[in-house]
C-alpha cells in the first residue's frame, strides 16, 4: 500500500511536512456562482422557487411544500419500524450525548459594584435553528442526534430539519433519529435551496437563527454566503486523524484508526506519529494486509496516498510539538502513560485518550460532539456545543450615584474622540 513514510531526522522533513499540511480548500467559482443565483431566486420567490429546484435536483414530483414536510407520525413510525438492536443502539447514544451536553450549559450571573451599579450578563438560547442532514442512500442519523441535542439542552425553541431525499429516499434511520432527538420538524428539501429557505424563510418554511450541519460543495457554499443573515457553525474541511503512538498499542487497531478516517473522502488526512521504527513497518504492513477487506479500498488508498503519512520522530515529546502544529480534528494518544503526555497537548477538536479509544466511539456514542474544528482551526475554535445555541446579553443598570461616576469618564472619553453627543448624554446626567 502506497502511504508517505517521513523521519524527523531527514534533511528534508520540514519542507516534506509542510507539504503534507498544506491543503487549500479554494472556493470553486462555478459552486459559488451557482449557489449565488439559487439563493437569490429563493429569497425572492420562496416556496415557488424550493418546489422547483427539489423537482430538478431530486426528481421529485411533487406539486406543494405540504408534500415535503415530513410529519411526526412518520418519524416515530421510523423508530417504531427499526429492528431492536438497532433502535437500543440508537436511543443510548442519544442518552449519552444527551448526558455530556448537560453539562455545558452557561449560566448568567451578576453583581452590583459599590457605587449601585448592576452589570452582569444573561444567557439565553436561540429561537429556532436548522439542522442539515446529508440524504439519499446515506444515513447519518450520528449527524442528527450531534447537531439537534445541543441545541434542545440549550433550550432552542425549535429546531427544524433539513435532508434531500432523492428519488423519493426517505431513509428511515434518520427519520428515526429525529424522533429520538427531538426535531420539532422536517422538510425533505437540500442543497442550497434549503441552505436559502433556512436562512430567509418562505411561507412554509420558517426562518432560523442558525444553521448547523454537514453538506456537499453547493451547501457549504451556501452557508458561507448567508453567514450574517443567520449564524453558522463552520465550513469543515476534510475529516482528519492523527495518532500518537509509543508502540504498545496493537498494529492492527491502529491501522484501522486511520482507515477510519480515510475511508471518509480522498483527501481526508491520517498521520500517524511514534519513535518506534518497527512499530510504523508494523502498522505499514498491517495497513497492506487489511485493505483488501475494506468496500471503500479506493477512497482509503487515495486518502494514505496523497496525504496520509507515517512519521518516525525522535521522543514523545516531538511528537507532541508536531502534533500541536498540526491541530488535528481527531487525536489519539495510544500511549502508556497518558497523564504524562495529555499536558503537552493544546490544539485538538477531540482527545481520545489511551489505547482503547478508538475515534470511531467518539463519531457515534461517546458523548462529546463529532463536530469537530478541521484544517488547523482547532488552534482558535472548538467543537460544536450548546454554547453555540446560547447567546450572551449584556446587563448595565446605572445608578444615580453610578451615573455621576460612570458620566465623568465617559464624557471625558467622549470628548477625546470628538464624539459631542456621547459627552453631553453622560453629562445630562451627572447632577439629575
Amino acid at each position: 500500500m502506497n502511504v508517505n513514510r517521513l523521519d524527523t531526522r531527514d534533511a528534508d522533513f520540514e519542507a516534506r511536512f509542510r507539504a503534507l499540511l498544506a491543503f487549500e480548500n479554494t472556493l470553486d467559482a462555478r459552486v459559488e456562482g451557482a449557489v449565488t443565483g439559487i439563493l437569490a431566486d429563493v429569497r425572492r420567490r420562496g416556496d415557488v422557487a424550493v418546489l422547483e429546484y427539489t423537482r430538478r435536483f431530486d426528481r421529485l414530483d411533487v406539486a406543494s411544500m405540504s408534500q415535503l414536510e415530513i410529519p411526526r407520525e412518520e418519524l416515530e413510525r421510523a423508530l417504531a419500524g427499526l429492528v431492536p438492536a438497532r433502535r437500543d443502539a440508537l436511543e443510548q447514544a442519544a442518552a449519552r450525548i444527551r448526558s455530556y451536553h448537560e453539562h455545558q450549559p452557561l449560566a448568567s450571573w451578576q453583581y452590583t459594584d459599590e457605587d449601585g451599579t448592576l452589570l452582569g450578563q444573561r444567557v439565553t438560547p436561540l429561537d429556532r435553528v436548522g439542522v442539515y442532514v446529508p440524504g439519499g442512500k446515506a444515513a447519518y442519523p450520528s449527524t442528527v442526534l450531534m447537531n439537534t441535542i445541543p441545541a434542545k439542552v440549550a433550550g432552542v425553541g425549535e429546531v427544524i430539519m433539513v435532508v434531500p431525499t432523492p428519488d423519493g429516499l426517505r431513509n428511515p434511520l434518520v427519520l428515526a433519529a429525529a424522533a429520538v432527538a427531538g426535531v420539532d420538524r422536517v422538510f425533505a428539501i437540500g442543497g442550497a435551496q434549503a441552505v436559502g429557505a433556512l436562512a430567509y424563510g418562505t411561507a412554509s418554511v420558517p426562518a432560523v437563527d442558525k444553521i448547523v450541519g454537514p453538506g456537499n460543495a453547493y451547501v457549504a457554499a451556501a452557508k458561507r454566503q448567508v453567514f450574517g443573515v443567520v449564524g453558522i457553525d463552520m465550513v469543515a474541511g476534510p475529516s482528519e486523524i492523527l495518532v500518537i503512538s509509543d508502540g504498545s498499542t496493537p498494529a492492527d487497531w491502529v491501522a484501522m484508526d486511520l482507515f477510519s478516517q480515510a475511508e471518509h473522502d480522498e483527501v481526508a488526512q491520517a498521520v500517524l506519529l511514534s519513535p518506534d521504527a518497527a512499530f510504523l513497518d508494523a502498522v505499514a504492513e498491517s495497513m497492506s494486509r487489511q485493505i483488501g477487506s475494506m468496500s471503500r479500498r479506493d477512497v482509503i488508498e487515495a486518502s494514505m496516498k496523497h496525504r496520509g503519512a507515517l512519521i518516525r520522530v525522535r521522543d514523545l515529546d516531538e511528537a507532541c510539538e508536531l502534533s500541536n502544529r498540526v491541530a488535528p480534528e481527531h487525536l489519539e494518544l495510544s500511549v502508556e502513560d497518558t497523564e504524562a503526555w495529555l499536558p503537552k497537548l493544546r490544539h485538538a477538536g477531540a482527545i481520545f485518550i489511551g489505547r482503547y479509544a478508538s475515534e470511531a466511539l467518539g463519531d457515534y456514542c461517546a458523548g462529546p460532539n463529532h463536530v469537530l474544528p478541521t484544517a488547523r482551526t482547532a488552534r482558535f475554535s472548538s467543537p460544536l456545543g450548546v454554547y453555540d445555541f446560547q447567546k450572551r446579553t449584556s446587563l448595565i443598570g446605572v445608578s444615580r450615584q453610578g451615573a455621576g461616576t460612570l458620566g465623568r469618564i465617559a464624557a471625558e472619553l467622549a470628548d477625546g474622540e470628538g464624539l459631542p453627543a456621547h459627552a453631553a448624554s453622560a453629562r445630562y446626567r451627572l447632577h439629575a
